[in-house]
């Protein structure tokens, strides 16, 4: 089967560099996994899916949030930003640049 996805022209891209930095740890691959689910989740709920403590998931989510693969809700609920997230509740996500398939993680 064969995933076709088309972005609107008008939608901008992450910074490529900050793009890979952010995507390039298990954690954090755990972590989009997770908010594939298109569900906001809070710091703890992150932390137990990652496998690490409060303070290192908060680490985690500001790095992905400084690339805007994440985005910060009120109470402090993460999840991907929308764009991104073509089909909520798969475990795919395209960043334009490059499309993540987290089913694996």
């Amino acid at each position: 089967m064969s995933l076709t996805i088309e972005k609107p022209s008008n939608m901008p891209l992450p910074d490529l560099e900050l793009l890979v930095t952010a995507i390039s740890n298990t954690v954090r691959w755990r972590m989009l996994k997770e908010l594939t689910c298109g569900e906001a989740r809070t710091i703890d709920e992150m932390a137990k899916v990652g496998g690490v403590s409060y303070a290192s998931a908060a680490k985690h989510l500001t790095q992905m949030c400084r690339t805007g693969v994440v985005v910060c809700g009120r109470g402090h609920l993460y999840q991907i930003h929308k764009p991104y997230l073509p089909v909520p509740g798969q475990p795919v996500v395209d960043f334009g640049h490059c499309v993540l398939r987290l089913d694996s993680v």
